[in-house]
């Protein structure tokens, strides 16, 4: 067995630096790969909060679905208040359990539950609300996770549900609900309680290509460390003609000289 093979310098720098060109470029590919996913999941989450409010109007009918596109916008809805309005149960503020008075506004033929404010504990006081309204506020889905209403009597409900309220007022009511940005007499600001959500497959097609991207760096560094440990392995002899390993190994005996005489 030999000393081990070394390949030549230049031989040597060159796969070293081929191999680091397609390691990076496969690396730079695959952020900017990444990177685009990312970016689409910030577009579909976009916050819209601090966009400049358009009527309520112009976004949904009273017949219509809610508009996902537009969770969270500030919209703007003017009308006369209606009796019914109700407490929406254990609304946080500041870390504090609170409730959310809830009152519906009447905009030609239907009506918007409108979240006038926050308060520590339900009073009736606070509930009251009637004429005129310009509201400006944020446009929020109706909610429905099930919750059971331990008391349909009274006037606190656990969710914002579009048909728990139509029980309270005579008109139709929009699919949807508005957070007010200006608190009604004696209330806090509410916080709001949903924001946009990426869904999980959101440009998947950018994160499989990032990916994709980042094996085939891998494997490109995979074949210059084979490449590499095979160029360096010991070189065998070959061995002689008729000769076979056993008898090669073993030691020729010496020759002995015949008896004299």
């Amino acid at each position: 067995m030999s000393a081990p093979r070394r390949p030549g310098l230049l031989t040597d720098l060159g796969a070293v630096v081929l191999a680091l060109v397609l390691v990076g470029i496969a690396g730079m590919l695959g952020k900017w790969q990444y990177d685009a996913w990312q970016a689409h999941r910030d577009a579909e989450a976009r916050d819209l909060t601090g966009v400049a409010p358009v009527a309520m109007t112009s976004l949904m009918g009273n017949d219509d679905p809610f508009p996902a596109a537009d969770l969270g916008r500030p919209v703007e809805v003017s009308g006369d208040w209606l009796a019914g309005g109700f407490w929406a149960a254990d609304r946080d503020l500041d870390g504090t359990s609170g409730y959310w008075a809830v009152n519906p506004l009447q905009i030609d033929d239907a009506a918007v539950l409108v979240v006038r404010g926050w308060a520590p504990q339900p009073d009736p006081a606070l509930l009251e609300a009637s004429g005129e309204a310009d509201v400006t506020g944020w446009l929020q889905p109706p909610e429905g996770s099930m919750l059971v209403n331990d008391d349909p009597l009274d006037d606190v409900f656990p969710e914002i549900r579009v048909s728990d309220a139509m029980q309270r007022v005579d008109v139709d009511l929009y699919s949807a609900y508005v957070v007010s940005q200006e608190p009604g007499a004696g209330l806090r600001p509410a916080e709001l309680a949903a924001l946009p959500d990426p869904s999980r497959f959101t440009g998947i097609r950018n994160l499989l290509y990032a990916v994709e991207w980042w094996i085939f760096g891998a494997f490109a560094a995979f074949i210059w460390w084979r490449w590499r440990r095979d160029a360096t392995q010991p070189e065998i002899a070959p061995l002689e003609a008729g000769v076979t390993p056993a008898a090669s190994s073993e030691a020729a005996p010496d020759r002995v000289s015949p008896p004299p005489g």
